[in-house]
């Protein structure tokens, strides 16, 4: 099992940074091989489903994933929270996305993940922690920026 923490203070709104971090088809633009396909109908809510296939040809994988807690920023800057269940062959574990209110107007984002890769063994979590740390950094650097 592996545990991610990720953290940022942003020059966005709380809604702005929440938009931009649950945009789920641009999440397959910025982390690599990666393509995602909202299965549910919109808007957002608790039981979306959406699917990361990651790889290229015969390697790769879907990372099917549900919304199970969805509760977007309030206008008085009450946080925003949102929690993922991966469900895949491959990839086990939770995801939380979360907004809160920062220093000087920003938004503070706490990304947190918790991740099993299926038949790797405990050993190699911290090449695992390595690895997945830096992508999904990257990612929501990228999303946040908008680019």
């Amino acid at each position: 099992m592996v545990d991610i923490l990720l953290e940022r203070t942003v020059p966005l709104s709380l809604d702005e940074a929440w938009r931009r971090l649950t945009q789920w088809p641009r999440h397959g633009e910025v982390v690599p091989l990666t393509r995602v396909t909202v299965v549910t109908s919109p808007p957002t809510r608790e039981g979306t489903v959406f699917v990361a296939r990651t790889g290229i040809g015969p390697l790769s994988f879907d990372d099917p994933m549900e919304i199970t807690l969805w509760h977007p920023p309030t206008a008085d800057d009450g946080p925003g929270l949102c929690r993922l269940e991966k469900r895949g062959r491959v990839i086990r574990g939770w995801a939380e996305i979360e907004v809160r209110p920062g220093p000087g107007g920003r938004t503070r984002v706490l990304w947190r993940e918790d991740l099993r890769v299926r038949l790797l063994p405990a050993f190699a979590d911290p090449l695992v922690r390595g690895a997945a740390g830096y992508v999904f950094g990257r990612a929501v650097n990228r999303l946040l920026r908008g680019a």
